[in-house]
């Protein structure tokens, strides 16, 4: 049993260079797409990521919140599911707190351009895998 859930998950989460996010799409199937780490993170509760306004994955978003984020361990074999909400927001606050220094290679127009929005990913519980043994567990 893990004594630490955020410290655990947390460690893991810091130390992989991809995460996994996933939608519902309009006929009810998961979506699941590879993305470059959430740019800030608080605890275990609260992820941000950067991604187009015009994405499919925005788009179903917006219909359905329900979302998960998996975390991979490839090295030792262990990973991390959470569920819970995506919110995707376009306010100026929320882009300029992740924006940074070549995101201009992905968003010409700058922390201003209209396809340039956040994923805000909160979590509700968890599954952590980890030696042949998974553990599911709340994210208060």
């Amino acid at each position: 049993m893990m004594k630490n859930p955020e410290q655990t998950v947390g460690n893991l989460i810091d130390k992989q260079g991809v995460s996994f996010i996933a939608s519902v799409s309009g006929d009810g199937f998961p979506c699941m797409k590879a993305m470059l780490p959430p740019r800030k993170r608080e605890g275990i509760k609260e992820f941000w990521f950067t991604t187009n306004t015009s994405s499919m994955r925005v788009s179903q978003y917006r219909e359905n919140p329900n979302a998960s984020i998996y975390f991979c361990d490839r090295r030792f074999f262990r990973g991390v599911m959470l569920l819970g909400t995506m919110e995707v927001l376009q306010d100026a606050e929320s882009k300029q707190l992740i924006w940074q220094e070549g995101d201009t290679m992905y968003y010409p127009q700058g922390v201003t351009d209209p396809d340039y929005c956040v994923l805000k990913f909160t979590a509700v519980r968890g599954r952590y895998y980890s030696n042949f043994h998974s553990e599911d567990f709340d994210v208060s």
